[in-house]
């Protein structure tokens, strides 16, 4: 049977807020202690939990805890964030309602941990499936890649979220995730010039600094030394706890399972490192004629680095670090920037470089995660924002963050309030208003149109003439003196003229946490977020893949004098779409606390968490919940738990609940104006009714407990006795039946002693009869064999005697037919002997020979020439041959080892060799490079998929050639790709076919005799395709393309051979011109790569630079 907890067992504190009596900050604070010493880090304001950061793990995350407050009720068991998790999961599943959790607090509460609980669970809880899996893994996997990219190390907290994200995970009608979509807010993108001391830049740069392959930092132009970049802090860039290393190889998995291609990684890393190359980019002043002074690069090698790294010109990036080009109708003015505007101009772009690779990252992962299906889905918006900051010095950044907790706290407090409002009314119980402060005003004063603060610093910005941030607080002074939540030293009121605790370049905002004081210096320049359009058009210019898509203003075709919005106004409307989002949803509430300021367990300091509970306006909360009714609960679990209470109710109560419940509290004496009936529910006003129940329902269970204890021991004691007695029994039967075995064994024993002595006397008189008739027998037998032996020693001596004479006689014989035959055979033996010996000699030599060549055999390696040496001249034919048989031989057992591919492979590589050996200078290079033939992935890129699917027939070859254009000699990318019947050109962006060109219609093929990679397509006259004329291109792998061209030319049945002309001039074809193409030596100055230059309407030269 399952036991059920409920949120008021075993309570350490109070659980729930709204049941705290007496209701003060420091009962409040108290409780909160309270808990978080009993490692109880969650507690509950009705349905909002509030989180306290343990700073250690807790063994409260487990998979048995999520299957613990699964499917639960959500006060049934103790606080949790799974209760809020389930809770919200359940009513969008089960009753199609649309949710959102709001995740408030200051850095280092937790807010990113709580977050990733809740998605966590809810990846626990939703369906299975392998389609379902990798959703939920891509959505759990985003987390690594924004944490190491918008993360940093702070005094507060060492993974501090620096900036806001909000995240829509969307699901089918089973409750399976499909997708989600990620919204970024206000990423702190000053932190990439400057930290605060103690703290760090974004976790990218050291991570890739320390867990980067060697390879990978020389390719990115980096060192692994921090101190070497001047945008990276020193004294925290190592942090207890965090392995950088092991991040980034987290990073480049999680990357990998979002979706992203190994082009784009490398695309986003040369972003970083190009970053870094910028903060280390200095200026010198340098005087002109005209008494100005201008700015000059002082050091040109990071600034090379880092045009190499986006495909920037270096003369142009330096020139925009020195000119800014002002633009008014159809004016161009150039100024020169001083070494000050030269720093700012950097630091600008470094901020907006990495702010904008920002926005692509989660533009890029929302393209991943993105549900597919076109159906309406159910949605759960998770938000993870910065909590309400009060530091030492606020400036711009810390105004907009708190207007965004303004703005929260009032979309709080009404839906709080209209959560109330409904369920009274669903239960059919009496509304009465509720007194509460609406910081309304105040979001007024911040946002109004016309008077707002925002409104009028971004019109100070816009407006002509000199504009400084004390013109902005004259300003305010002027307009918002007179308004009760603004204070400031020079406004008109007079009450401010002597607080000395307002700094004169200050201003005072009430908000509904407390007052804040703004520093006013510095709320121009980072509302005007200014990038100068001559670094912007610069970027644009840059052929990095990424560059246009994060520069498009950049775009000298689509030049915008409209000056770009300002900060302020992009973050008010971002607000404003959240609080559109966040009003269409059921909101759910976690509230983040950090205990201390020193990250450290079981420190719970009461001014800071007090602090906090203020700016959350937790107290607020407790007060608006507790206006009306301060407990309710459903009639079924309240009857189960307070039944004992009164006979009629206990054990059973066979009535509808809510009789029962009636029944019970008439019984217990509640006055009436404590409680109200709902339709579902019992409402209790005052919590000390309740914590009453509670202390009579403990009594009870004590002397219920007492009286199971008291029949327990009863029912024992008897059971016991019962089987003391059975237990006699069977002990006086089981010892009967042993001493009844005892006597019987014993009797046994007896008569076999007395049979084995019997049949042992028995035994022994037969054995000593037989013994006396075996001596007879044996007497017997030995005299007989040596009788025996005595006559078989005479005949034997006999025997011996007449062989030895038949011996004597044959030896002599013998002696004698050998002299007769030797006196025979002595006449032929001098004719024969030396023709014997030399063939026996031969024979031996050749032996000798063929052992010795057994152990000086040479390796199976075909490219191996030793051989032994050769032992006599006259084995020179043999040895020759031999040595040719077991090349051939070895040949054969390597090509065996071949497989298809390599044999094609090798082939191709043998056509190569005898198209251009010694006729073409570029041939030698190409030698060890394999020939690929899809160099463009074009099966698994999706950017391709397109015209994968246009070209029918198998790719033999893809890659990236330049298309010559007669008029000016200058290349436009296009895409080569080669099959068994055309070859076809496409265009590299949109992927939309050019041309393309059956194999039969070529007819040769041009190229020089030197190192460029330059040829020519000429085609078949009168045919289709040669309209517009031949195809004059230029490739890196040109070697690769023209074997494969002819090779399968030559394989094709219906067509002829491609002839290949090597020459350095030759004649194209160009629609009803020929033009010469002549090719020269001596490179061009500005690079090591041949270039195409217009002479005349016929002729187009090639400079190729001298081989070295």
């Amino acid at each position: 049977m399952e036991v059920k907890t409920s949120l008021l067992d075993n309570m350490i504190g109070v659980g729930d807020m709204v049941l705290l009596e007496p209701l003060n900050e420091d009962s409040f604070i108290e409780n909160l202690r309270k808990r978080f010493d009993h490692n109880e880090i969650y507690t509950y304001i009705g349905s909002v939990v509030i989180s306290m950061n343990p700073y250690r793990s807790l063994p409260i995350f487990t998979p048995e805890k999520v299957e613990e407050y699964r499917n639960r009720n959500f006060y049934e068991l103790s606080p949790h964030i799974y209760a809020l998790a389930d809770e919200a999961y359940r009513s969008l599943r089960d009753q199609d309602k649309d949710q959102c959790i709001l995740i408030t607090g200051e850095s280092g509460a937790g807010k990113t941990e709580a977050s990733k609980l809740v998605m966590s669970y809810v990846a626990a809880v939703c369906g299975k499936g392998q389609e379902v899996n990798k959703v939920k893994e891509q959505l759990l996997q985003s987390n690594p890649v924004l944490e190491a990219f918008g993360n940093a190390k702070t005094v507060r907290n060492d993974n501090s979220s620096r900036f806001g994200k909000y995240m829509d995970i969307e699901f089918d009608f089973k409750g399976d995730p499909l997708g989600g979509v990620i919204s970024n807010y206000l990423l702190e993108k000053s932190r990439v010039c400057k930290q605060p001391r103690g703290e760090r830049n974004f976790h990218i740069f050291y991570q890739l600094l320390s867990g980067a392959s060697g390879d990978t930092l020389t390719k990115l132009k980096l060192d692994r030394d921090f101190s070497k970049y001047n945008y990276l802090s020193l004294d925290s860039a190592t942090v207890s706890g965090l392995d950088d290393a092991a991040s980034f190889r987290t990073v480049r998995n999680a990357m990998q399972i979002v979706g992203f291609m190994e082009d784009e990684v490398q695309s986003v890393l040369e972003l970083v490192a190009a970053v870094l190359k910028l903060g280390n980019i200095e200026f010198k002043p340098e005087s002109r004629v005209n008494g100005f002074d201008e700015s000059r690069v002082k050091d040109k090698n990071d600034l090379k680095e880092m045009c190499e790294l986006l495909g920037i010109e270096q003369s142009v990036l330096e020139r925009a670090f020195s000119y800014r080009t002002v633009e008014a109708k159809m004016e161009k003015v150039s100024t020169t920037l001083n070494v000050a505007q030269a720093y700012y101009a950097r630091d600008a772009l470094a901020k907006n470089l990495y702010s904008r690779l920002f926005s692509w990252l989660v533009t890029r992962i929302n393209e991943s995660i993105k549900a597919q299906a076109k159906t309406r889905h159910k949605v759960m918006g998770v938000l993870d924002i910065y909590g309400f900051e009060i530091f030492e010095d606020n400036s711009f950044e810390q105004f907009i963050i708190n207007y965004c907790n303004e703005k929260l706290q009032q979309i709080f407090i009404e839906l709080t309030l209209r959560e109330e409002q409904e369920e009274y009314v669903r239960e059919g119980i009496e509304w009465t208003n509720i007194e509460y402060f609406n910081n309304a005003v105040i979001c007024d004063l911040i946002e109004n149109n016309q008077n707002g603060i925002l409104a009028m610093l971004d019109e100070e910005c816009l407006r002509p003439g000199t504009v400084t941030d004390d013109t902005f607080l004259d300003k305010l002074n002027t307009i918002c003196a007179e308004h009760q939540h603004f204070e400031s030293r020079l406004s008109k009121n007079s009450k401010f003229l002597t607080d000395h605790s307002l700094p004169h370049s200050c201003f005072r905002i009430q908000h509904y946490a407390g007052k804040v004081l703004y520093r006013v210096e510095g709320f121009v320049d980072k509302n005007n977020d200014l990038l100068y359009r001559d670094l912007s058009q610069a970027m644009y210019k840059a052929t990095h893949s990424l560059m246009r898509q994060l520069f498009p203003e950049g775009n000298p075709a689509k030049v915008n004098l409209k000056r770009p919005p300002t900060a302020g106004f992009q973050f008010k409307a971002s607000v404003g779409g959240l609080m559109r989002n966040l009003q269409t949803k059921n909101p759910n509430y976690i509230r983040c606390i950090k205990p201390n300021d020193k990250k450290a367990s079981h420190i719970f300091t009461d001014s800071l968490v007090c602090h906090q509970v203020r700016y959350l306006g937790l107290m607020e909360n407790v007060r608006v919940r507790r206006a009306g009714y301060a407990f309710r609960q459903p009639y079924e679990p309240c009857l189960e738990r307070y039944k004992m209470l009164c006979r009629q109710t206990w054990p059973h109560w066979r009535g509808p609940a809510r009789d029962g419940v009636e029944v019970l509290l008439i019984d217990c004496s509640v006055p009436a104006e404590e409680f109200a009936y709902g339709r579902s529910k019992i409402f209790i006003r005052n919590p000390r009714t309740l914590f009453t129940l509670e202390e009579r329902r403990r009594a009870c269970l004590q002397d219920l407990a007492t009286l199971i204890q008291k029949i327990y021991r009863g029912w024992k004691c008897r059971t016991h006795f019962i089987l003391l007695k059975k237990s006699q029994v069977v002990v006086a039967a089981w010892y009967r039946r042993y001493a009844q075995q005892k006597k019987y064994e014993k009797i046994k024993r007896a008569t076999l002693v007395m049979q084995s002595f019997t049949r042992g006397w028995k035994a022994r008189k037969i054995l000593r009869q037989l013994k006396y008739e075996k001596r007879c027998k044996e007497a017997v037998t030995t005299i007989a064999a040596y009788w025996h032996g005595t006559e078989a020693r005479r005949e034997l001596r006999c025997l011996k005697e007449e062989a030895r004479r038949k011996h004597a006689v044959a030896v002599i014989w013998a002696y004698w037919r050998g002299l007769q035959v030797r006196r025979e055979y002595r006449k032929f033996f001098r004719a024969n002997a030396g023709k014997k010996i030399y063939c026996f000699i031969i024979q031996r030599i050749m032996q000798k020979y063929f052992l010795g060549l057994k152990t000086t055999m040479p390796s199976m390696s075909p490219i191996d020439n030793t051989w032994s040496a050769q032992p006599y001249s006259f084995l020179e034919g043999a040895h020759t041959e031999l040595r040719r048989i077991f090349h051939f031989w070895r040949c054969k057992k390597h090509r065996g080892q071949f497989t298809e591919e390599k044999k094609a492979v090798y082939e191709e590589k043998l056509e190569a060799s005898e198209i251009f050996k010694d006729k073409k200078a570029l041939y030698p290079s190409s030698v060890s490079q394999p020939f690929k033939g899809d160099y463009l992935e074009i099966q698994k890129n999706p950017k391709y998929q397109k015209l994968n699917s246009a070209v029918e027939e198998k790719v033999l070859l893809a890659d990236v050639v330049n298309k010559i254009n007669r008029a000016n000699g200058k290349g436009s990318p296009r895409l080569f790709l080669l099959t068994k019947s055309n070859f076809v050109l496409a265009d590299q962006k949109t992927g939309q076919v050019k041309a393309s060109v059956p194999l039969p219609d070529l007819t040769s093929v041009s190229v020089s005799t030197q190192s460029d990679g330059f040829f020519a397509l000429k085609l078949k006259e009168g045919s289709a395709s040669a309209a517009k004329g031949d195809f004059l291109l230029s490739s890196e792998h040109l070697i690769e393309i023209i074997t494969k061209l002819h090779r399968t030319g030559t394989t094709a049945a219906d067509k002829d051979q491609i002839n290949i002309d090597i020459s350095d001039e030759f004649l194209v074809q160009f629609k009803q011109d020929k033009v010469c193409v002549k090719f020269i030596q001596g490179g061009p100055k500005n690079g090591t790569s041949a270039a195409c230059k217009r002479k005349n309407n016929r002729l187009l030269e090639v400079s190729v630079p001298s081989s070295p």
